[in-house]
């Protein structure tokens, strides 16, 4: 079978990551990992990040064998520690107070699982928050947007009036660099550019 009509797997089920793969024609089917996205206790942002998605990968690689499988996953890194979902309004509006005004760092890590064997890369961006107040954090946080966005916000959404600026691609930010597939792609010797339907 041609590498370009077998399904690629999406593991993720958070749409953003769907609508980046939909914007740029790649056709895929979503399967959900059955994957536990805590890191370990003194485990690095960047370790955990990789681990994470290379665990969805697998995971949904063991159950779709003949198929290539995308994995990934993203947390936000300040003073060397994991921000993750926050998935409580309290701990979104902690998360938030301490980016207020302040640089951090995003990263993405993507793998993609492919006969057996699994590559995986990291994009990294840099993000400043602005200065925002507690009025501001209450009225946010109460919109439900930040409650399952890593860092407590969603640049792509309303937390777009939270930050100032972006160093490095704001799909990183999103949650899939989709500049960085085709390197993927071509780790696996996968035909990339011929299953874009544009």
């Amino acid at each position: 079978m041609n590498d370009v009509d077998r399904h690629l797997i999406l593991a993720s089920s958070s749409p953003r990551r769907r609508q980046l793969l939909e914007l740029i024609g790649l056709p895929f089917l979503v399967v959900p990992p059955a994957t536990d996205e805590q890191p370990l206790p003194g485990e690095e942002p960047i370790s955990f990040v990789r681990r994470a998605a290379r665990d969805k990968a697998l995971e949904v690689a063991h159950r779709h064998p003949d198929e290539p499988v995308l994995g990934a996953d993203t947390v936000v890194e300040i003073d060397r520690t994991i921000l993750g979902k926050p998935g409580t309004p309290d701990v979104a509006e902690e998360m938030l107070r301490t980016l207020s005004g302040r640089e951090h760092l995003v990263h993405t890590a993507v793998a993609l699982v492919n006969d057996g064997r699994c590559h995986d890369l990291i994009d990294t961006a840099h993000v400043r928050c602005v200065n925002f107040t507690e009025q501001v954090i209450s009225w946010y946080v109460s919109t439900g947007e930040p409650l399952d966005k890593a860092g407590a916000y969603a640049v792509q959404g309303l937390g777009g009036l939270l930050v100032e600026k972006v160093e490095g691609s704001p799909n990183t930010v999103v949650g899939l660099p989709i500049h960085r597939l085709p390197e993927l792609f071509e780790a696996h010797n996968l035909d990339f550019w011929n299953r874009l339907h544009v």
